[in-house]
């Protein structure tokens, strides 16, 4: 088979990585790509936002199946574009990757058909949003840009003060672009995050291994969100009871609730969760896999990806029966540029990757790089993903800051935390 894969960062060199492993692949190549992708598949100068020109690539090199790694192009409409010229694609159509398009599509959904989630107010206008929370007297509440935001469009905050502050900036200075022109204010939950993935074909429903991400830029959640610094699988507080709720009063539900919009879901479905002392409650939908989420489950994959993609894709997910997994855990590490989520320089040499690599147990996912001759130089924020398995979590963690250390590359930051949170006695709070 030949497949193109559509995106340029740690999530979508893993794919490619995974597709590999696969021998019903004959040729993989990715759009636009990057330095790691650039090895393991074959690079093509193409825009993610040029969708006929990716239609055009597709029918020129008789490509057997489209896999859209980030939420732009769903949100844009590719799969439909696609299904007008009978092109095979994995991933939703424009309709129901609106549920990760429009934080507030999301949100009445969950409460017309009453997935638990946080109470909310919707706003289009900054007056509107500014009254709000001039006259409320409960904090901390969070501020949520409707569209997309390349992760970053949520805030937390903890007084009048900040969440003015927050409101202009997304919908006056319009940080986010037009991401800003709708907002949503929920109030905050306590808890723990996790997140749920599933593969969908519009009738069956195969529910994926958990994970948890972590989102602030440094160690102990602290700093500004991040797309994403590191995660871990599986997530533990997501077992027992607490999944029995998730599946029965969240999954389930949210796949039967677009049914009945008539947005019926095909891909993989994300469901970001807040574990709270009350039950599991839905922060977000992503209509598409996480990043760095996306890298440990991968990992941890036995079944094969691109059958299992394709079946997907083609309402056949029914014949795939159960997928296989390793029981070992994962944790993945995020190698960032100083300075990232806010300004950083790019073009370093990074060193040592093959020698991270030397465990068999350890793989080094390319983000923001790219390569040149024999060397690869960053390129972006979030640099390198590295990913180690472990017979348990304090292994794998150990396995993959080994390997961490063996990476260098200038103003290199990182967390030295990524997967404390799954060695805690008190991790369910059921």
């Amino acid at each position: 088979m030949r497949v193109l894969v559509l995106g340029s960062g740690g999530r979508e060199h893993a794919i490619v990585r995974t597709l590999a492993k696969s021998p019903l692949l004959t040729q993989c190549y990715c759009a636009p790509g990057n330095g790691g992708t650039a090895v393991d598949a074959e690079n093509v100068d193409l825009a993610l936002g040029d969708l006929k020109g990716i239609v055009g690539f597709v029918k020129k090199n008789s490509i057997d199946l489209t896999i859209v790694g980030p939420e732009a192009p769903l949100v844009g409409g590719i799969v439909d574009l696609f299904k007008d010229e009978n092109l095979t694609i994995f991933g939703p159509n424009r309709r129901a990757a609106e549920l990760e398009g429009s934080k507030a599509f999301a949100k009445e959904l969950m409460r017309k058909h009453k997935i638990p989630t946080a109470s909310f107010k919707t706003f289009n206008s900054p007056d509107e949003a500014l009254a709000y929370v001039d006259n409320l007297r409960n904090y901390p509440v969070v501020v949520k840009a409707d569209g997309l935001a390349a992760g970053k469009g949520v805030v937390v905050v903890s007084s009048r003060r900040e969440a003015e502050a927050v409101v202009r900036k997304i919908m006056l200075d319009r940080i986010f672009g037009n991401a800003g022109n709708r907002l949503v204010i929920e109030s905050y939950m306590e808890g723990e995050e996790a997140s749920v993935f599933c593969l969908i074909d519009g009738k069956a429903i195969n529910i994926l291994e958990t994970a948890q991400d972590h989102k602030q830029v440094f160690d102990g959640g602290n700093g500004p969100n991040t797309g994403g610094m590191g995660a871990y699988s599986p997530a533990r507080i997501i077992r027992g009871k607490v999944y029995s709720q998730v599946e029965d009063q969240i999954i389930v539900p949210t796949v039967h609730a677009m049914e009945s919009e008539s947005r019926p879901f095909r891909g993989l479905l994300y469901f970001g969760l807040m574990i709270t002392r009350t039950g599991p409650r839905v922060l977000e939908f992503n209509v598409r896999g996480g990043d760095p989420e996306m890298q440990v489950l991968l990992a941890r994959l036995n079944t094969d990806f691109l059958q299992t993609a394709l079946a997907t894709a083609t309402y056949r997910l029914d014949e795939m029966g159960q997928i296989d997994w390793d029981p070992r855990p994962a944790v993945c590490v995020v190698m960032a540029s100083n300075g990232y989520p806010g300004t950083y320089k790019k073009g370093f040499p990074i060193f040592g990757i093959e020698e991270a690599e030397a465990d068999e147990d350890v793989s080094v996912i390319h983000a923001g790089t790219r390569r040149e001759g024999d060397r690869f130089l960053t390129a972006g924020g979030r640099v390198l993903n590295v990913v180690a398995l472990g017979d348990t979590m304090v292994q794998a963690k150990e396995k993959v800051y080994k390997a961490v250390d063996k990476i260098h590359f200038e103003g290199c930051h990182y967390r030295r935390d990524i997967g404390d949170r799954a060695l805690r006695p008190d991790i369910n709070p059921f």
